[in-house]
C-alpha cells in the first residue's frame, strides 16, 4: 500500500521471475526452420546465423542459468543480441521471398515457395514475440522486480487480478501467443497496447504478414490460373 491507501497493483510487485528457456527453445527451433529455406533466402554462409545464434543463447544461460530476476547490462545486451540477429536473419529471408515471388526466381517451384513462406512468416512472429517480451516493462529482469510506473501492454490478468495469483507476471509464452495472435488477426485480442512503441511495433508486424500473405495468395492464383 501507498501512504495514502491506494492499492500497488499486482504485476507491480516483486516476483521470483521466469526462466530463460522457453524462449531459448522456441529461438533454436526457430534457426533451425530457417536451414530449411531454399539458398536465395539464407544468409550466406550458412552456418553463421547457427553459430552466432547459438554462442549468443549459450552466453545468456550461462550469465543467467536461472531465473530471470534481475536486470545485468551485460545480460540485457546479449539478450537484444539475439533478438538482433535473429530479426536481420528474417528481414534478409523476407525480403528474398518477396523479391523471389515478384521477379519469378522462385515462384515456378510449388513447394520451396510454400515451405518459404510458412517459416519466413513463423520466424516474423517469434521475431516480434521477442521484441514484446524484451520491451514490455523493460524486459524480464524489470518485470520481475515491478519497477516500472506504467504497463505497456495490458493483459487480462493485469486488469482483473481475480483471475489469476497475486503474483502473476506474462512470461515468454504469453507474448508468444501475442505475437501470433496479432500476426493472424492484424489486430489485439485480448492483449491491449498502451504505449506508442508497442502500438507502432504491432503496426509494423501486421504490415509485415498481411504482405507476405497478400504475396503468397496472389501467386498461388497466378499458378492455379497458368
Amino acid at each position: 500500500m501507498h501512504a495514502d491507501d491506494t492499492p500497488v497493483p499486482a504485476w507491480r510487485g516483486a516476483t521470483r521471475g521466469e526462466h530463460r528457456w522457453p524462449a531459448a527453445a522456441v529461438v533454436v527451433a526457430t534457426v533451425a526452420l530457417q536451414l530449411l529455406l531454399p539458398d536465395e533466402l539464407v544468409l550466406r554462409p550458412w552456418w553463421l546465423l547457427p553459430a552466432v545464434t547459438a554462442s549468443l543463447i549459450v552466453a545468456l544461460l550461462l550469465i543467467n542459468p536461472g531465473r530471470v530476476s534481475r536486470r545485468t547490462p551485460v545480460d540485457r545486451a546479449v539478450a537484444l543480441g539475439v533478438v538482433a540477429v535473429v530479426s536481420v536473419a528474417n528481414t534478409a529471408s523476407a525480403v528474398g521471398l518477396v523479391t523471389g515471388i515478384v521477379d519469378g526466381s522462385i515462384a515456378n517451384r510449388p513447394g520451396p515457395v510454400l515451405v518459404s513462406a510458412a517459416i519466413v512468416y513463423w520466424t516474423n512472429i517469434v521475431v516480434f514475440s521477442l521484441w514484446y517480451w524484451e520491451f514490455d516493462r523493460g524486459g524480464p529482469g524489470r518485470r520481475a522486480a515491478g519497477t516500472a510506473e506504467f504497463p505497456d501492454l495490458m493483459f487480462p490478468q493485469m486488469s482483473s487480478p481475480e483471475l489469476a495469483p497475486k503474483d502473476w507476471e506474462p512470461a515468454y509464452p504469453d507474448y508468444l501467443y501475442l505475437s501470433f495472435t496479432n500476426a493472424t488477426a492484424f489486430s489485439p485480442t485480448d492483449v491491449m497496447p498502451l504505449r506508442r512503441w508497442v502500438k507502432l511495433t504491432m503496426m509494423l508486424q501486421s504490415a509485415i504478414s498481411l504482405i507476405i500473405a497478400l504475396l503468397v495468395v496472389a501467386w498461388a492464383v497466378g499458378a492455379l490460373n497458368s
